[in-house]
């Protein structure tokens, strides 16, 4: 790893209290959590207390309301919190972007009456959440999946197999799409799941190329018995419920791969700065420049792309596309920044003694999470040139 400390991100932030806020994230990321980032992945061990610290610090409820524990912050803000999040360790900034879509459904969609009795605790106090929509026979074709819930008097038992579930096993909460009614998206309704409800287990964690640290699971709901009180919306309004959270979960992806990605680049300046190959900087030679300035560029426009998303949709304004947009532009770019910084650093960007290996290996993810980059491309398209089949 490069002695050589990155220049600051240049923000565009709307407030004082943002500022500050940016700040004592960059604390908190560069004591707590950067210098145990390589060895806890290595090791497989997820940062349960880098959690806890985060929602004492207010740091996990940031763009929901105020009243619930949360921090009243615009997505302008809390995406840039996340990149920075995820700079330090994808493991914690992907988790933090989890936690919020898990509890988008009851914060959007519940009762006054839900959001008093369970929004404080899973804002502010101390507890995790998942987000239980893919299965083992549905990913992209969300609507087909096959969990189902049973009225039984004023309960639901839910029966079926979640895939592919960060934090699956270890939630405190799970916010979960079952059937309820017919084949497709109308017979699909949300539900809030407690983490140790009878019936819920976790599957053994997904062995994966990268982010070992964050557990990636089934979970199995065998005849879990929930009240009715722990159903999110009416009935039949699940699917689109999930679609909502996930306009919203893509921007957070979409930072989380720019702070990857800025990690990345400025793995590679430091490397390539203090480099010396034919009595100078490997930096000097321009193949390297015209790279280190191509990585430089995609970045920058990707934070521009993903923040004029989160700006429409801190005004109200429709941002599906701008959301669908950024996934796909922000991951995209990740996945070939930290490439052209493992070749910046040559065969030391191969071995595990620098970190660009590993920002490579956690790239790949983000173009398959919370929709596909083809499904993004699907998306765009449907936007711009109208639905398919007409």
């Amino acid at each position: 790893m490069s002695d050589r400390d990155p220049q600051p991100v240049e923000r565009q932030l709307p407030t004082e209290e943002a500022r500050d806020l940016l700040a004592l994230v960059r604390e908190i990321a560069q004591r707590e959590i950067a210098p145990k980032a390589a060895e806890e992945e290595d090791a497989g061990r997820f940062p349960r207390e880098v959690f806890t610290l985060l929602s004492e610090s207010g740091l996990l409820g940031l763009p929901y309301d105020s009243e619930y524990g949360g921090g009243d912050q615009p997505y302008e803000v809390y995406l840039q919190v996340l990149e920075e999040l995820a700079a330090a360790r994808l493991t914690v900034g992907l988790g933090v972007s989890v936690h919020t879509l898990a509890s988008y459904a009851l914060a959007a969609h519940g009762t006054k009456q839900q959001q008093v009795e369970h929004l404080p605790a899973m804002l502010g106090g101390g507890l995790l959440g998942a987000y239980g929509l893919s299965e083992p026979s549905s990913g992209s074709d969300a609507a087909s999946l096959r969990t189902r819930a049973v009225r039984d008097g004023d309960h639901w038992v839910l029966t079926g197999t979640k895939a592919w579930i960060t934090h699956g096993g270890i939630a405190d909460f799970y916010t979960v799409m079952a059937r309820t009614g017919e084949d497709g998206p109308r017979g699909i309704t949300a539900f809030l799941v407690p983490g140790d409800a009878p019936g819920l287990s976790g599957a053994a964690p997904e062995k994966k190329m990268g982010m070992k640290g964050s557990p990636t699971a089934q979970v199995h709901l065998d005849g879990v018995r929930v009240h009715d009180d722990r159903r999110i919306g009416e009935e039949g309004q699940g699917f689109s419920i999930a679609l909502a959270a996930l306009d919203s979960g893509r921007l957070g992806i979409a930072a989380c791969a720019i702070g990857l990605a800025q990690a990345a680049l400025d793995e590679a300046v430091g490397y390539a700065t203090e480099r010396r190959q034919f009595g100078r900087p490997i930096a000097d030679f321009q193949g390297l420049r015209f790279m280190i300035a191509d990585m430089a560029t995609q970045i920058e426009a990707g934070r521009a792309l993903y923040l004029t998303a989160a700006r429409l949709r801190d005004a109200g304004r429709p941002f599906a596309k701008q959301a669908a947009m950024a996934k796909l532009h922000c991951t995209d770019t990740a996945m070939k920044v930290t490439t052209d910084a493992v070749q910046i650093l040559g065969g030391y960007g191969y071995t595990a003694d620098f970190p660009a290996e590993r920002y490579m290996r956690e790239a790949k993810v983000l173009q398959i999470v919370e929709g596909t980059n083809q499904i993004q491309r699907m998306v765009i398209a449907r936007h711009v040139a109208g639905p398919e089949g007409r």
